[in-house]
C-alpha cells in the first residue's frame, strides 16, 4: 500500500512538472536561457560545484552571458558580459538594482542586513556610508594614517626576519591576517586586539566569521525546508558567533563612552561624537554603531589578506615577474631601509601586479542584487524579485575581452590600460560598481602596495614541501565562500634579499 502511494505520488510530480512546463514554455514572456534538465524542488543545484563562480562560468558557455537558473524555488539571472553589467550597475540601478539579496547569514550576522553592505538603498544607507568616507575611507583620511601602516609593516617584517635566522616556515596568510587586522584595530578601535596584546583576538573571531558565513543554508531556497537549518545546529552556531562578536564590539564602545576622550582619537570615538550630535541628520543607536564596525572590520581584513596571498602566489608561480618587481622596486627605493609610500606611488609595474592579482582572483564574488520591479535586460524579461549575480571572476576572464591568454598571470596586459579599479569600466569591477561600489577600495589599495614592495624587496620566497613531495606553489585550488581565498594554505620559507 505505501509502494502504491509512493508511485502515485511520484507519478503525481511527474505530470505537473510536464503540465507546469508546457504552461511556462507558451507564455508570452520572453524568458533568458536555462540550463536544461532542472529538477523539481531543486532546480538547478545539481550542476554546481563547490566554486559556483567556475559552475556558472563553465554553464554560461554553453547557455550564453544572460542566463536564468534556478537555486531551489529561486530564480536567479547570472550575467557573464559588462555590457548587461553596465546596464545593471549603472543605468537602471536607482530604480531596480540598488538593492542586495540578504541571505539567512545575513539576517543573523547583520541584523536582518541593516548594514552598509546589505542596508536597502535609501536615506539611513546613503548616511552610513557618508559618516564611513568622511571619517575613514576617503583619499585624506587614508594618507593620514601612513605612520600606523609602516609600524605595523615593521612588526610584519620583523617577524619574517626572525623566521629567516632560524630558517623556519611561515603561514604567509595567518601573517597577512595579523597584519590587515591589527592595522584596521588600532584606526578603528584605538588598539590591536590580537591576543598578543592581551584580551580577545579579534584575527579568530574574522576566520570564524567567514567560515560560516558561506555556509549554505536551507531555508533560502527551500522556505518549506528551512526546519532542516534549526534541527542542523548550524543556525545556532551562527547565533553564538554572532553573540560574542557582538558582545566584543559593545565593551569596546562602553570602553570609549567611559574614556570620554575630548578629541575623538579613533573611529570609535568618532562615532560617539556624531552620536551626541543634536543638529545630525538620522539617529545613530549602539547597535548602528556595532553593525558599522562590523563593516568596517570584516569587509577589509580578510579580503586584502586574501588579495596579497593570492598575489605572492602568483608572483612565485612566475619568477620572471617577481624579479621584473623587484628591480622596479630597487631601482625607486635604493636605500636599505622600508619603502615608503611616497616611494611605492612612482612604481608603475607594482600597480600592474596589483591589479592582475585583482583581475584573476577578485574577491566577493556572489553578493547578488535583486530587481525590485518587472524589467527587459537585452531583449529578455526579468521579473520581479529575481537574484542577479554578476559574475565578476567570468568577465574578467573572458577571451574575447582579455585576448587568449586571459587565464595567464601577466601583469604587462595592464601598461597603457586606462581600465582600473574604481568601477567605471564593467570589464573590471573586482570592487564593484554603481551605488554599491566598496567604499574601501583606496584603503585596500594603498595598504596592498606597501605591504607587497616591502615583502618583495626584502625577502626571498621559497615554498615549503610537504611531507609528501607536494609543492603548494603551483596549487591555484579555491576555497568555497564569499571570500574566494586559498583552499590550502601557503606556507613558504622567507629568506633575507642580500643575506
Amino acid at each position: 500500500m505505501e509502494m502504491m502511494t509512493l508511485v502515485s505520488l511520484c507519478l503525481a510530480t511527474f505530470l505537473s512538472f510536464l503540465f507546469l512546463k508546457r504552461i511556462i514554455t507558451t507564455t508570452k514572456r520572453k524568458l533568458p536561457p536555462s540550463p536544461k534538465w532542472w529538477l523539481p524542488v531543486i532546480g538547478n543545484l545539481h550542476q554546481l560545484g563547490p566554486n559556483i563562480h567556475r559552475s556558472f562560468h563553465s554553464l554560461s558557455l554553453k547557455y550564453g552571458p544572460l542566463m536564468l537558473i534556478h537555486f531551489g524555488s529561486v530564480p536567479l539571472l547570472v550575467v557573464s558580459c559588462p555590457q548587461v553589467t553596465n546596464d545593471i550597475v549603472k543605468t537602471h540601478n536607482l530604480n531596480n538594482f540598488a538593492n542586495r539579496h540578504k541571505s539567512k547569514s545575513t539576517n543573523i550576522y547583520m541584523e536582518g542586513g541593516r548594514n552598509i553592505l546589505f542596508a536597502s538603498y535609501g536615506e539611513d544607507w546613503k548616511h552610513m556610508k557618508s559618516l564611513c568616507m568622511a571619517h575613514l575611507l576617503n583619499n585624506k583620511m587614508v594618507r593620514s594614517f601612513e605612520k600606523l601602516r609602516e609600524e605595523e609593516i615593521k612588526v610584519l617584517t620583523k617577524k619574517l626576519e626572525e623566521a629567516c635566522s632560524s630558517s623556519s616556515p611561515v603561514y604567509l596568510r595567518k601573517l597577512l591576517l595579523t597584519l590587515t587586522s591589527d592595522i584596521i584595530c588600532r584606526i578603528t578601535f584605538g588598539r590591536k586586539y590580537n591576543g598578543e596584546e592581551g584580551g580577545t583576538d579579534i584575527k579568530n573571531l574574522l576566520v570564524t566569521f567567514n567560515e560560516f558565513y558561506g555556509k549554505f543554508f536551507f531555508g533560502d531556497y527551500f522556505p518549506s525546508l528551512a526546519w532542516i537549518d534549526k534541527i542542523s545546529g548550524v543556525e545556532d552556531k551562527m547565533k553564538d558567533v554572532n553573540n560574542k562578536l557582538n558582545g566584543f564590539l559593545d565593551s569596546i564602545v562602553q570602553e570609549h563612552v567611559h574614556a570620554n576622550h575630548q578629541e575623538p582619537s579613533d573611529f570609535v570615538d568618532m562615532l560617539l561624537s556624531i552620536q551626541k550630535d543634536q543638529t545630525k541628520r538620522f539617529d545613530l543607536e549602539r547597535g548602528d554603531i556595532i553593525l558599522i564596525l562590523k563593516d568596517m572590520f570584516f569587509a577589509g581584513a580578510s579580503t586584502t589578506a586574501t588579495l596579497l596571498e593570492w598575489t605572492m602566489t602568483e608572483l612565485m608561480r612566475h619568477p620572471e615577474c617577481m624579479k621584473k618587481l623587484r628591480d622596479e622596486i630597487s631601482s625607486v627605493s635604493a636605500h636599505n631601509s622600508y619603502v615608503t609610500e611616497k616611494e611605492v606611488e612612482k612604481m608603475d609595474y607594482l600597480h600592474c601586479v596589483i591589479k592582475e592579482g585583482l583581475r584573476l582572483h577578485p574577491s566577493g564574488l556572489l553578493l547578488s542584487r535583486i530587481s525590485t520591479e518587472d524589467i527587459q535586460l537585452n531583449g529578455y524579461d526579468i521579473a520581479a524579485g529575481t537574484q542577479v549575480v554578476v559574475n565578476v571572476w567570468s568577465i574578467q576572464r573572458n577571451l574575447a575581452i582579455w585576448g587568449h591568454d586571459a587565464e595567464e598571470y601577466k601583469p604587462e596586459r595592464h601598461f597603457g590600460s586606462n581600465i582600473d579599479f574604481i568601477g567605471s569600466d564593467p570589464k573590471f569591477i573586482p570592487f564593484g560598481a554603481g551605488r554599491r561600489v566598496c567604499p574601501g577600495m583606496g584603503f585596500a589599495m594603498v595598504l596592498s602596495k606597501l605591504t607587497l614592495a616591502n615583502l618583495v624587496k626584502r625577502f626571498n620566497w621559497k615554498v615549503m614541501v610537504g611531507p609528501g613531495g607536494d609543492d603548494h606553489k603551483h596549487d591555484l585550488a579555491e576555497a568555497s565562500g564569499v571570500d574566494v581565498c586559498r583552499k590550502f594554505p601557503l606556507i613558504v620559507v622567507p629568506s633575507l634579499v642580500h643575506a
